[in-house]
């Protein structure tokens, strides 16, 4: 014990130096004994002698204790007294005995002369070393001082734990009298604390003998009825020399209010750490009913049994909240609900989706009216009945056991969304008013995320709604060519993309294929998106390449603002050739699937986005056979995050080689295959597929050799408009080929070909050498030239020339009968 070592000798009786024995730490004052004849002669010498003195029995007994014991010159002064008690008189007293070493030890003697055998005169006498008499007075005196004076309550129990004494400090701690303890345990005489508790400690330190510091203890003594209190214990087991447990032993200290005040800061670390998670987990999407039911999850069971978020109808709408009128009730739909257990309360409230009626002079209406919270600690069947909507909730309200409520309006800009009710069951904690700070922090950082969502969904719909209403709405049948196609907003990001597709048919059945992906997202993104895709659908029916449709929406784009950035490619297929010619502004290569199903990239050059300007763009040329496709799409679709993105593209090429699918199978085929979980960014696509061209929708005659070219053409036109069934067709079409056949032999170098086309409208189309594009030119009426391409003008729907790369084609359509195919 504190830092000495302890040998068996402790245990077993007096040390042989003569100091006090010990007992795990308690010291004994041996007592030594001697028997002497009439003459002084030692008859018997005790063990605690020997400890005291230092001499064994076997040198004592025998031998004359003044000889013995006493110097010469002490001697004539013991002898003089051993006589004096001899005679009957006794003696007690201190004398200077002789140890065994040669120094002095002070003993405290009793002597009592006995009656021996034969009637001999015996001397009996006791001795205990004066010095740990003194020690053992003065440790009597101090634990008598403890139990009378010390302020700290101290008790000493026995083997059955009942009182044995106690001092008066711990008698004013209880409330009860020093002798109405003795006698009984401390559930008999406490039975308003945690008595099984304590006496279970107790016995586990009379068992194991190991003390117990600072076991916490609490309830109401008699002494304080209607107060709790808590006291600090620390226990230690009482034992004799000889190892035998007599009791217990504790000193109490009342830290009443110490508890209280680690209890409050326990309360208050506890809502920090409330308010510290709850900021982490709310909030965490725009997502109007995820972010309710975020708050529900922060508050049970740590805050409260029960809650709900309700919402108010135009909030769900996604309408601006407004002022609640005094006369007019109150709709309110369930978002969110949870509960700590199965109580039954779910029938007292609605279910999530459902919607309550407040009329207007209803508690929960008025409070949402205020703004502040409604506050009810102690809620019996009255409170409840002013707190539900309808009568028929309050007794499952009472049979689930509610006894305190808290709601708190949920504010936002200030404006009132819904309200948010706390209930507590099984928590026998009232709610006070650090629990409604608490709940306002809590709603409040609620409130704000669920208008942050409704902000957003009315944002996004809006921006969708733009865009959709920007995208193509109907996608025109195209002769030779099978299209599909699908756009997907964003699903994870806070607003829609700027991606765009366009299917633009064009003259002499071809048709301009165009996606581009706007930077950025949100309304000015889809904005954006739809002014580049009216000027691309613009350029593109002028007849301009792919190249040159870039070049002008890179102006456009560069003149639309700062930072308005975005990547296009334009593909121009000609189906009477079966060619495609693209072009690309920094955006991702097409994807080509063979008739057999081999996939390669499209080497388009790159170009840079629309936007940056000042750099020129280029195009190449490749051929579809018949049974081949073609892919464009937006990075969305191939591009993932801590994915290459060439893994995306080669996932998509693999995923269209698969064999005996339709285009729009093979459209849902990649979207399973790339968009498993969601996308970061708007996805658009067009799939294209050749298809054989009808031998009865077109008309090809060589304009060369020698003869009357125009007639020779008119008189092909007729026949194959006979053929077609399109007689009615026949003069305006002869008249329209006449004047564009001698047009080109009149200013160009020579008519190379005469083409017919049926499709949406009859197509006539003349293909020469010259590079100059015709112009209609203003006439005379004497002159005897100007006319040709003025009356083509008349005549046709619609007309104009294109540039090749060995000259230029002039075409001019015509409207079909009706009912013509």
């Amino acid at each position: 014990m504190h830092g000495q070592e302890w040998d068996a000798t402790d245990a077993a009786g007096p040390a042989r130096d003569g100091t006090p024995a010990r007992l795990d730490g308690h010291r004994l004052v041996p007592l030594a004994t001697a028997l002497l004849q009439d003459d002084g002669l030692i008859l018997h010498w005790s063990e605690d002698a020997e400890a005291l003195l230092g001499f064994s029995a076997d040198e004592a007994v025998g031998s004359y204790a003044a000889q013995l014991l006493t110097s010469g010159d002490d001697r004539p002064e013991v002898l003089a007294l051993f006589e004096r008690i001899m005679s009957g008189k006794g003696w007690s007293g201190i004398f200077p005995v002789r140890h065994r070493d040669g120094h002095v030890v002070e003993l405290e003697f009793r002597t009592y002369p006995i009656a021996g055998p034969a009637g001999t005169l015996l001397l009996l006498a006791t001795a205990s070393d004066t010095a740990a008499l003194h020690r053992v007075e003065a440790d009597l005196a101090v634990l008598d001082g403890i139990f009378g004076q010390s302020p700290i309550g101290m008790a000493v129990y026995d083997t059955d734990l009942r009182y044995v004494r106690l001092n008066k400090a711990l008698a004013r701690m209880n409330g009860v009298p020093v002798e109405e303890h003795l006698g009984r345990r401390i559930s008999a005489v406490l039975p308003g604390i945690n008595s099984a508790e304590i006496e279970q400690t107790m016995r586990q330190v009379l068992t194991t003998g190991r003390p117990v510091v600072d076991a916490r203890s609490h309830g109401r003594v008699p002494g304080d009825p209607r107060r709790d209190r808590a006291w600090s214990a620390s226990y230690f087991r009482l034992q004799d020399s000889t190892g035998r447990v007599f009791g217990a032993c504790s000193s109490i200290i009342d830290v009443t209010e110490r508890f209280q005040a680690e209890a409050r800061a326990s309360r208050a670390q506890e809502r920090l750490a409330t308010i510290a998670e709850a900021t982490a987990r709310i909030g965490t999407t725009l997502d109007l009913k995820r972010t309710a039911e975020e708050l529900i999850e922060a508050v049970v069971p740590r805050f409260a049994d029960f809650a709900t978020v309700d919402l108010l109808e135009p909030v769900l709408r996604g309408a601006e909240p407004t002022t609640i009128p005094l006369d007019r009730s109150v709709q309110l739909r369930a978002v969110a609900v949870g509960e700590s257990y199965e109580s039954g309360l779910a029938l007292a409230v609605d279910t999530v989706g459902e919607v309550s009626e407040y009329a207007p002079d209803r508690s929960y209406t008025q409070c949402l009216r205020s703004g502040r919270p409604l506050l009810r600690s102690h809620v019996d069947e009255d409170v409840l009945r002013g707190l539900v909507a309808t009568p028929e909730r309050v007794a499952p309200g009472i049979a689930a056991g509610i006894h305190s409520y808290l709601m708190v309006p949920m504010t936002a800009r200030g404006m009132v969304l819904g309200g948010a009710e706390f209930i507590r069951m099984r928590n026998p904690e009232p709610f006070t008013d650090a629990d409604v700070a608490l709940a306002e922090e809590l709603v409040a950082r609620t409130a704000l995320a669920v208008d942050n969502a409704r902000l957003y969904r009315r944002e996004r719909e809006t921006a969708l709604t733009l865009q959709r209403s920007l995208l193509p709405q109907e996608i025109h049948r195209t002769l030779g060519l099978e299209i599909a196609y699908r756009y997907l907003p964003s699903s994870v990001v806070s607003e829609v993309g700027g991606d765009w597709f366009d299917v633009v048919p064009l003259s002499c059945g071809r048709v301009a294929l165009v996606v581009g992906d706007v930077m950025g997202h949100g309304i000015r993104a889809a904005a954006t998106m739809g002014q580049l895709r009216t000027v691309a659908r613009t350029l593109a029916t002028l007849d301009m390449p792919p190249e040159q449709v870039l070049t002008r929406l890179d102006e456009t784009a560069s003149g639309i603002g700062e930072g308005q950035f975005a990547t296009c490619i334009c593909a121009v297929y000609d189906p009477l050739e079966r060619t495609v010619q693209v072009s690309s502004a920094g955006h991702l290569p097409p994807v080509w699937v063979g008739p057999d199903g081999t996939t390669r990239r499209v080497d388009v050059p790159p170009g840079v986005p629309l936007g940056v300007g000042g750099v020129a763009f280029e195009s190449i040329e490749f051929a579809l056979p018949e049974g081949a496709m073609v892919a464009l799409y937006t990075d969305g679709l191939v591009e993932r995050r801590g994915q290459d993105l060439d893994d995306g593209i080669d996932l998509l090429a693999r995923t269209l080689a698969g064999p005996g699918r339709t285009l729009e199978e093979s459209c849902d085929a990649v979207l399973g295959a790339l968009v498993t979980d969601g996308t970061d960014d708007d996805i658009a696509m067009i799939m294209a597929r050749v298809l054989p061209l009808p031998a009865d929708r077109i008309a090809t005659l060589p304009l060369t050799g020698g003869g009357r070219l125009p007639g020779k053409a008119r008189r092909f036109t007729r026949a194959t408009l006979d053929a077609w069934g399109l007689s009615a067709l026949s003069d305006y079409a002869e008249l329209l080929v006449s004047e564009l056949v001698t047009n080109a032999l009149l200013h160009a170098d020579a008519p190379r070909r005469l083409r017919l086309f049926r499709d949406r409208v009859l197509t006539v189309e003349v293909a020469d050498t010259g590079g100059q594009t015709p112009q209609l030119r203003p006439f005379a009426e004497q002159d005897e030239g100007g006319r040709g391409m003025f009356l083509v003008s008349e005549l046709a729907q619609r007309w104009g020339s294109r540039l090749t790369r060995d000259g230029k084609v002039v075409w001019a359509e015509l409207e079909l009968p009706f009912g013509t195919v």
